[in-house]
């Protein structure tokens, strides 16, 4: 099959968009059987992962993935049979599997149908580690039936399919006959005849366009919905009926079922059809008139054989007074969704333009209400679980356990809360590298723990939640903890602090983050280069988070990470220093005061008995001119520290469109990018985080002692 025209390059992509999640679930799934190895339904997901991972690749041509995946799938049909035991050791031989399914995917993704000799060598390699687990003859050893795909039916063996594909199957690098001899791989073509009832005469033939249709009766043990499933990249535009060769097996099934509310749900549960059918109906009755009933539809359409669906209305009861649509999504080009958000973020601007020439005019105000609504449907497409990435943990910790020779049970909670798609990209890499850190530094040992009077079996746990405006994701194990005296005493000898710093116990856990700090005895393959702790503040800083740690010694320690939920338009307050106008993010402020009179060089104030250090920001970005004289503090909270921003004016709560700085600003401190105010001023964006650190680090340093000789 020629992948080189547009369209054919467009299914391609889907199968391979395709294939990584069924790869993810495979993993995940394999994952599943070594805590759970009698999870029935856990076995039966896997399978079919694999049966369609498989059979997608055969649609391709790409015979080197069809060709290893069939091993790996015939493995999993033996254990879907009892006849293999789900072990560790069965486990750890199909992980590498997944692994290498997983690379050819994406050499397809760059260009490569065929394998390379790499390829082929450690795919020889990993299928070698699974013969002694494949009961008898490989050799012999036919393609597992997906049977546990069915629903609860009579499994049905003879089919027939009418296979009449689009007109442009060819054309969009689809060929029928690649169908067809799949199909031979699900069992046995017991007729094959050929519709040339469209072919054109010769002269007017068109080389590219396909003339021809099918009917086939296939005998099989797969279920109608893996049949079905073959036909996924031509369904929209081809006509494909499948129904069965002997009805009465049915018949006789739906006699004996339970009685159901509805049609659709009788046969769905005999097998008789699809969902994928059932929506074909549905459409169908609502083009026609919603009169005619679904199944005289299902029966002309020829969905249905006309005995199944009378048995099944003979116990069908009452139509229930309400239904519950299914759930369903649409995949979305980023491209096109990042245009969608770069547009409602011009919208917001104009909007804020146009409020300031129609300020309290009423249209005004429901012209604002709807852009907000928009704003928030826009951002919302974007918004997705965290839950898929904190899952994909479970292997990492389950492959580090292994090579440190240590016991952890991984607990992952609040996977429904949702972030940035862009920011679920960016944040694994941080995440990580957390984890990691605390498999190898954080929980002890087996035999260690069990002196300390613990569980032998360490505790990770992966939390997320929605908090203020932002979402926060924790790592806490319950191993050593930090050692704190430690810590410190690093940081004085590498000249991080002075011997005579009082430090509270956050801004020394917060050393951890320095660039090269270690306090790590030996160096593994994991940790203890003193690199990377550094590169995790500085990802979280480029989106706009921060991060804290705490601590108990002996018990462990919880990292939290705090992001913003999206990356594209944050509520702000907008603050005036003399002609400049600054945005603080909404989230960080928790109050406004203002600025009591004392001495022009205080850098600190009295807020209800607490000392409040401030910083003012005329001075920080050198802004020429006098103060106002009654200025204000902006109190701005961050990893649990409040601190003042000094400016001359407060102007009210400000939607803000996120616009990046350039390369020429990226080493600029304390801010994060920049947005366009109404009037068409540029307004900095201030990121609280460095800003404040920078200035407590330039404080600590102004202070220290000078060194006497």
């Amino acid at each position: 099959m020629s992948f080189t025209d547009d369209d054919a390059t467009e299914a391609l992509d889907i199968f391979i968009t395709e294939a990584r999640e069924l790869l993810e679930s495979l993993e995940e799934g394999l994952l599943g059987l070594e805590a759970d190895p009698d999870a029935a339904e856990t076995v039966n997901a896997v399978f079919r992962s694999a049966h369609t991972l498989k059979g997608s690749a055969g649609l391709f041509g790409l015979s080197h993935l069809v060709s290893f995946t069939h091993v790996v799938e015939t493995l999993l049909g033996h254990v879907r049979e009892g006849e293999v035991r789900v072990t560790p050791e069965l486990i750890s031989a199909l992980l590498p599997c997944a692994d290498h399914i997983a690379g050819v995917i994406e050499g397809v993704a760059a260009g490569r149908l065929s394998a390379t000799p790499e390829e082929e060598t450690a795919g020889s390699a990993l299928l070698a580690r699974l013969t002694p687990f494949l009961p008898g003859s490989f050799a012999a050893a036919a393609p597992a039936p997906d049977d546990a795909a069915a629903p609860a039916g009579p499994g049905a063996r003879g089919w027939r399919l009418s296979l009449r594909f689009g007109p442009d199957c060819l054309r969009n690098g689809m060929d029928p006959l690649s169908f067809v001899r799949y199909l031979g791989t699900l069992g046995t073509l017991d007729r094959v005849t050929i519709d040339d009832s469209a072919l054109p005469e010769a002269a007017d033939m068109d080389p590219e366009t396909s003339y021809l249709a099918f009917e086939i009766d296939l005998l099989t043990d797969a279920p109608k919905p893996e049949i079905e499933s073959v036909f996924e990249f031509v369904r929209e535009d081809s006509d494909i009926r499948i129904t069965p060769l002997a009805a009465a097996s049915y018949v006789d099934y739906i006699e004996a079922m339970p009685q159901r509310d509805r049609l659709g749900d009788v046969l769905l549960e005999s097998g008789a059809v699809t969902p994928t059918e059932i929506d074909t109906a549905l459409r169908i009755q609502r083009e026609r008139s919603l009169s005619v009933p679904i199944g005289q539809v299902l029966i002309e359409e020829g969905l249905a054989d006309p005995a199944v669906v009378e048995a099944a209305l003979s116990r069908q009861r009452k139509v229930a007074d309400s239904r519950s649509g299914d759930t369903q999504t649409i995949r979305i080009d980023a491209g096109r969704l990042d245009r969608l958000i770069d547009l409602v973020g011009e919208l917001v601007i104009a909007q804020a333009s146009t409020t300031m020439l129609a300020a309290g005019a009423e249209a005004q105000g429901e012209v604002t209400r709807l852009i907000d609504e928009v704003r928030h449907s826009a951002l919302s497409l974007r918004m997705v679980p965290i839950g898929m990435t904190l899952r994909r943990f479970e292997r990492v910790v389950r492959d580090v356990c292994v090579d440190l020779g240590k016991q952890v049970q991984l607990t992952i909670t609040g996977g429904d809360a949702e972030m940035d798609k862009a920011l679920v990209e960016r944040i694994s890499d941080p995440l990580l590298h957390l984890v990691r850190n605390s498999l190898d530094h954080g929980i002890e040992p087996p035999a260690e723990r069990v002196r300390c009077g613990k569980p032998a079996d360490g505790s990770l746990r992966l939390h997320a939640y929605h908090d203020a405006g932002n979402i926060v994701i924790e790592v806490a194990d319950d191993g050593r903890g930090l050692d704190r005296d430690r810590i410190l005493a690093k940081a004085v000898d590498r000249g991080l602090v002075p011997a005579t710093a009082t430090l509270t116990d956050a801004e020394v856990y917060d050393l951890i983050f320095e660039p090269g700090f270690s306090t790590a005895e030996t160096v593994s393959n994991l940790s203890g280069r003193g690199v990377g702790m550094d590169v995790v503040r500085r990802n979280v800083a480029a989106l706009r988070g921060s991060i804290e740690v705490e601590s108990v010694r002996g018990h462990g320690a919880t990292i939290r990470i705090r992001l913003p939920l999206t990356l594209a338009i944050i509520d702000g307050f907008l603050v005036g220093v003399g002609p400049s106008s600054f945005i603080v993010p909404l989230d960080r402020v928790t109050e406004c005061v203002e600025l009591p009179p004392g001495p022009q060089g205080r850098d600190c104030m009295n807020l209800r008995g607490e000392v409040l250090p401030f910083i003012r920001l005329r001075q920080i970005f050198g802004i020429p001119g006098t103060p106002a004289r009654r200025q204000n503090v902006v109190v701005v909270e961050q990893s649990g520290q409040r601190t003042g921003l000094v400016v001359d004016a407060l102007m009210g709560e400000f939607q803000t469109v996120i616009k990046p700085l350039g390369p020429l600003f990226a080493n600029l401190k304390g801010v994060s990018g920049s947005t366009i105010l109404g009037n068409g001023d540029v307004a900095l964006i201030l990121d609280v985080g460095p800003l404040v650190s920078e200035h407590t680090d330039h404080e600590r340093a102004r202070q220290a002692p000078v060194p006497v000789g």
